[in-house]
This record gives structure tokens, sequence and C-alpha cells, in this order.
């Protein structure tokens, strides 16, 4: 019988207007400079979120090689992004920050707030983790979290991304969902008051319940490059929360999805509508690949009870010296055989060279 298996945070989607300059922000600023994969075409595949019309967009997928997940930098090739019409408030439903894995926050938040001005001092989190907040050029949203450990030494401050902070609107659901579809089965806090004492977002001196939930150890291939993460659910107490993307399609500007690198896509769909949550995107459903520029692998989608998006994605072939033919070749090898870090290492030189 095929089994799944959920290897960690592949990246998390970001809605911009401007793909080049988030990207070269997110590079200065964060250290995410390799580049996993580029593409400039249509997605077709999409069309319960994009008004049933296929719509071009530029994305890429760009990480911090000293682990976490990456960035999926996202933007409309032909249609104007639509931000959302009101800041996001803290419980809004959807993801209304991102965790940035960091292995100092005090030195890092002094590195920081010298160059660029929104950071929030630091503070910590209901279970003990050191954090601060940071919005991006755009006003996204970072909460910048503690974690000491390094997938390759690149003498950097921050790693990639380590999770999300998650509006809902039924705590004990969101719970069931995230702990028994996606794993994060540890409750590490469950806290209720104000979100932040520094930090400016709205509603975030206003009472609400936070659960932060941790997953056992991840293994599959590229499990320690994507390390450990935890997602921050958030229940506003004292305001009625809206949804982040109410009346928007998917890759408009702000965090558009958590996805999630998965091998046995087939048996996590069968799971998946048994717990009542079937894929509402498939972009392999007769076992085709997708191509995704020079990548190659299966996607899917389900909504969490608020309707909050989460992908999961198979991988099957993705580039490490393109200009050589020279390919990582899932189909060939154990699914659940951890990658060497050299092949990141080569991917990390060769994507230096080819960021504009």
């Amino acid at each position: 019988m095929e089994t799944f298996n959920i290897s960690g945070i592949q990246q998390l989607g970001i809605g911009t207007v401007d793909f080049r300059k988030s990207w070269n922000w997110y590079i200065e600023m964060f250290g995410a400079d390799t580049k996993i994969l580029e593409d400039d075409t249509v997605a077709e595949r999409m069309l319960p979120y994009t008004g049933g019309v296929p719509q071009q967009r530029h994305a890429c997928i760009a990480m911090n090689l000293q682990g976490g997940g990456g960035f999926e930098i996202w933007q409309y090739s032909k249609r104007k992004p639509q931000p959302c019409a009101f800041q996001p408030a803290v419980g809004d439903l959807g993801v209304f920050a991102a965790k940035l894995k960091c292995r100092d926050v005090e030195a890092f938040y002094k590195e920081l707030s010298a160059k660029w001005k929104d950071c929030t001092p630091p503070e910590t989190l209901p279970d003990g983790t050191p954090c601060f907040y940071v919005n991006d050029l755009y006003g996204n949203c970072f909460q910048v979290v503690e974690m000491k450990d390094i997938f390759i030494e690149q003498k950097k401050l921050t790693g990639g991304m380590a999770g999300a902070v998650i509006g809902v609107s039924d705590m004990e659901a969101a719970i069931r969902f995230y702990g028994q579809v996606l794993g994060y089965s540890i409750i590490k806090s469950d806290s209720t008051g104000k979100f932040s004492e520094h930090n400016p977002i709205p509603e975030a001196d206003k009472q609400c319940r936070r659960v932060i939930l941790g997953a056992p150890k991840r293994t599959g291939a590229y499990a320690a490059l994507l390390g450990d993460s935890t997602i921050e659910l958030v229940q506003a107490l004292e305001h009625k929360p809206r949804k982040i993307y109410e009346g928007r399609y998917w890759g408009d500007p702000g965090f558009i999805q958590v996805c999630f690198d998965v091998t046995g896509m087939k048996a996590l769909g069968e799971f998946c509508a048994k717990m009542g949550h079937p894929f509402t995107v498939d972009s392999c459903p007769d076992g085709e690949r997708f191509d995704m520029g020079d990548a190659s692998g299966h996607f899917t989608y389900i909504e969490d009870p608020d309707g909050t998006l989460i992908e999961f994605v198979e991988t099957h072939k993705i580039p490490v010296v393109k200009k050589l033919g020279w390919f990582i070749n899932m189909d060939k090898r154990k699914k659940d055989k951890p990658l060497p870090k050299f092949l990141f290492r080569m991917m990390g030189l060769v994507s230096k060279e080819t960021i504009k």
C-alpha cells in the first residue's frame, strides 16, 4: 500500500506588486539568495482561485541555504495585482505573518534595524522563543524567531521560513486540522492575552487566544534543509476577524499559501479526503507531470477550516547546474534518503551568478 510523508514547509507564497523589488529585498535583508527555480508562464490549473481564467505570472522560489523553507515570490504578469483593501489585523483569517528563522534574535535585530526602520524591539513568544517583527517593503509582516540549527554554514544570522502565523475562527477545529492532517501534533503553548507589546499591527493590543504547534522530527530527502517549523494559530476574542483574501485571487499581494514538501501524493489525497479536506486543485489528476520552468513535479491544494490555502508539492526534478544539464531526478533515487549538502552548495554557487 502506498504511504505518504510530509517532510516540512517547502515555501510560503508571497504575492507582490513588483517581483524584482521584492526578491532583491529578501536577498538583501533575509539572505534568500539561492534560486531554486524561476518561471514566467500561464497558471492554467488554479482556476478555482483565479476567477476561472488562466493567469500569467512571474514566480521564483528562493532559499537561504542556512536552512528553512523558501520564498515563493509571485506577481501577475498581465493582470493588475489587487492588494488587500485593509491592513490585516491580528486574528484575521489567513496567514497574517510568516515566521523567519534566525540564529540570534538580538544580534539580527541590531543588524536589520540599522538599515531598515520598520522593525519592533525583541520580545518573547508564549512558548519562550525570542522574536521580533519586521514589515517588508510592501507591509508583509515577518515574525523573526530564534532557532539555532544550521544546514549549510554561510555566516548569516538568518535562515529561511520557519512556519506561519494563521488567523482562525474556531481554535479547536484548527488544532485538529493542523495536528491530524499536517502533523503539528505537539502543543508548545496555549495562552490568552495581548498578541504583542510592540507590534503596531492592528488589534495587537487586544485579547486573543494563541496556540503554537510543533511537529515530531520530519524525515525525507529535503527534511534536513527545510528544518523544524511551527504553526501559530491565533483566534481574535475582541473583534470580528475578516478574511484576508476575501474577493481577491490566489497570487494577489500578501501571504498566498503555506506549501509542504511531500511524497506519496495519491495516498495523501486519499487521506485528506477521508479527513474531510479533499484536494481542491490537482495539477496531475491522471498521473502526468507538471512543469514549472526547469523543474517538474505534482502539486495539489487543500483548505484549512477557514479557507486558508495549503499546498502540497511532490518534486520530480529540479536543476542543480542547468548549463551542464545537471538535475536532481527524484524518480531515480530513494525518496526518503537525505540529499547530500554538496548539491545545495552547487545550487548556491550557480544561482548567485544568475540573480539580477
